[in-house]
């Protein structure tokens, strides 16, 4: 009996206690439920149509608008795009609760050549020769292949709980979008922003197109490095007359059958070095009537680089010295019978190398401005799939680069003919950041090519414009000035042409 009380009186205890608990009553389930209740409820937003009330509620109100930079449609959305449009949803519906009108228009890029990489995937994993394809039917596959992935996307995105003008985003390929982009080249065409020219652009031997800089990534590459006699014909300093060279470094040894000149510092300090001894494996020649010009300050990393054990420096000086000085090609007797003439360079250091730059204008900026500034010729060497063409003497037909990406036949053979000639000093490799496509993620080369360009500092002053919209601009973190700054100052003319 006893027992019984004291449960009646903990009980008592227990409802007393209860009454002091104050829990809220609620229909909510015990277990969220997500995988069944998240398509419920965006079902009912977009029944009630959730977004197009949002803008009706915020007519009048000041407006805020996040522009959407759209992503490529061409395959699934992964964790960067879920990060991105969260992220932006959040900031959209933060100032649409703030009181904004926030009206959010996503968007797709369906240009270029990430889609139409793809349907080429699709042609080699078939045996089909993209080049058999007829252009406009090309044109199609890409324009249905990116339509699939700009419905599935959009899917994607709404099931992330992402609100906005989904049944009307903004597509590049759309009709209207084409046409607004072929006034704007009009009016550059009209007010003498658009013009052609053959200059050296960024071109994958892959894509066999030219490349934007937005289409390059960099990526560490290995590549040959090569030391390289040009033997002098004549120059106003008497001591290089008479079995003398001009020694070169350079990383892209390909480039050598397309050498049409030398560039030296007019202020750099220059010595001429007699060989008198060499390791075991050099192939640099103990001959006291076989001396080489080198910049002093570079002289002992291209002794170390050369094997050359002892040498002497017999005569010094400045580079402007130079000027009017001529050379043979390495590989004159061969079908390169033609005068190397020294120029000066202002891009020229003593930083690496050897303190001159063997000048290929048709594979490289600085090579081809000092190029055609100085009459040299602007040769036509390589394919747009990075073969030597027919007229190249020793390398017709090979390849620079294969189409995996690797280094051909036309990197080596050129080093293999300067070791034949005598001309090869030394060789050796080096690792570096080097420009790569986005899409093969094969190096690409600078090649000379008919381009249609954007102007960036005609009488229109576009980069001076675009420069005075950064300063205007307000920048969260402030450091993304001074990048976008630096990326404008010094960007090339806009090559916008491609070939397909």
């Amino acid at each position: 009996m006893t027992d019984q009380n004291d449960r009646n009186n903990d009980k008592k205890k227990e409802d007393l206690y209860r009454q002091t608990v104050f829990l809220p009553k609620t229909d909510f389930p015990m277990r969220a439920g997500l995988p069944q209740k998240e398509p419920e409820i965006l079902a009912h937003w977009n029944r009630i149509g959730l977004y197009n009330k949002m803008r009706e509620a915020a007519k009048g109100k000041e407006k805020y608008i996040l522009h959407d930079g759209p992503p490529y449609a061409n395959g699934n959305i992964h964790i960067g795009h879920a990060v991105n449009k969260i992220l932006k949803d959040v900031v959209v519906k933060s100032f649409a609760m703030l009181g904004y009108d926030a009206p959010y228009v996503p968007g797709w890029d369906c240009h270029g050549l990430p889609i139409e990489w793809k349907i080429e995937e699709r042609y080699r994993d078939s045996g089909k020769n993209k080049d058999d394809v007829d252009i406009l039917t090309f044109r199609e596959e890409c324009r249905k292949f990116a339509r699939h992935w700009v419905d599935t996307q959009s899917k994607q995105f709404q099931r992330l709980g992402v609100t906005g003008d989904w049944e009307d985003p903004y597509l590049t390929m759309n009709l209207p979008s084409e046409a607004s982009i072929a006034r704007e080249i009009h009016k550059f065409a009209l007010n003498g922003g658009l013009y052609k020219g053959l200059k050296p652009v960024m071109w994958s031997t892959v894509e066999k197109t030219a490349l934007a800089e937005a289409e390059i990534e960099y990526a560490e590459h290995k590549s040959i490095t090569v030391w390289v006699k040009f033997p002098i014909l004549s120059s106003k300093i008497k001591e290089l007359e008479g079995g003398k060279n001009i020694l070169i470094w350079t990383t892209t040894p390909w480039t050598l059958p397309s050498n049409r000149g030398i560039a030296y510092g007019e202020e750099i300090e220059y010595g001429l070095f007699v060989v008198d001894r060499v390791e075991e494996g050099s192939k640099a020649q103990p001959n006291r009537d076989d001396k080489l010009v080198i910049a002093l300050s570079l002289a002992e990393d291209v002794k170390k680089s050369a094997k050359i054990s002892e040498w002497e420096c017999v005569h010094t000086f400045k580079g402007k010295a130079l000027e009017g000085t001529r050379c043979k090609h390495p590989l004159n007797g061969k079908g390169y019978e033609f005068i190397v003439p020294l120029l000066a360079g202002d891009f020229v250091t003593a930083d690496a190398g050897t303190g001159f730059v063997h000048i290929a204008p048709s594979h490289g900026a600085d090579d081809f401005n000092l190029g055609r500034a100085n009459g040299l010729e602007i040769t036509d060497n390589v394919t747009d799939d990075g073969r030597f063409r027919p007229h190249v003497p020793l390398f017709a037909g090979l390849e620079i680069y294969d189409q995996n990406g690797k280094m051909g036949q036309g990197n080596f053979a050129p080093i293999k003919a300067l070791d034949e000639a005598g001309m090869l000093v030394a060789k050796g490799s080096i690792k570096h950041e080097y420009p790569h496509s986005w899409r093969s993620k094969a190096p690409v080369i600078f090649r000379a090519t008919p381009q249609w360009f954007i102007a960036m500092d005609n009488e229109l002053g576009l980069r001076e414009t675009a420069l005075n919209a950064i300063r205007e601009t307000k920048w969260v973190p402030g450091k993304g000035e001074a990048r976008i700054t630096a990326m404008i100052e010094n960007r090339p003319d806009w090559c916008i042409s491609r070939q397909r």
